[in-house]
């Protein structure tokens, strides 16, 4: 009876294991870019505040930021000439869009999320391009899972330097 009962319990465990294992989602905070960025560090940016959107013909964004930036930017930064705090954090949430099916105009909506492209202002550690860190972490909806972009993301010194003046932000804050 006790090798029985043994071995039952130790099947229903190793069952419990192997569905459990299934059927866990994956951790995205455990990605790092190869930058340094983590992105643990961006940590409920599900519920930061909305700064701004952008459509590009091939993606809808929404753009959002942690409570130090979005205190800077009520604050008149980068407009009145001052830099967003160390510690400031943004991400732009991207969407392939869609035409919507219900709704009674024309309209485009998001379909399948595609990529969290996220900056951290952090001086000491990002010299070289205004003190700001990028990352790209891409998404897989077949795989419901993130990975981290392999391509190198250096937009302090490309892509941004034509918002130096803004403190390397293309968005501002939005009137609501």
């Amino acid at each position: 009876m006790k090798r029985t009962s043994k071995a039952l319990i130790a099947g229903a465990t190793a069952l419990i294991v192997v569905v459990g294992t299934a059927f866990s989602a994956q951790d995205k905070y455990t990605l790092k870019s190869a930058g340094g960025i983590a992105f643990a560090d961006f940590r409920g940016y599900e519920d930061w505040a909305v700064v701004s959107s952008a459509r590009t013909d091939e993606v809808l964004k929404v753009i959002v930021a942690n409570p130090a930036m979005i205190k800077a930017y009520k604050a008149g930064v980068p407009k009145n000439g001052q830099s967003f705090p160390e510690g400031s954090k943004i991400v732009k949430l991207q969407w392939k869009p869609k035409k919507s099916s219900e709704a009674p105009f024309a309209v485009d909506v998001p379909d399948v999320f595609t990529q969290a492209f996220v900056m951290e202002k952090d001086s000491k550690r990002f010299p070289k391009t205004g003190g700001w860190g990028y990352a790209l972490f891409n998404y897989d909806a077949p795989s419901d899972k993130f990975v981290v972009d392999p391509s190198p993301v250096d937009c302090g010194q490309a892509c941004h330097v034509k918002v130096k003046t803004k403190d390397y932000i293309f968005h501002p804050y939005q009137k609501r």
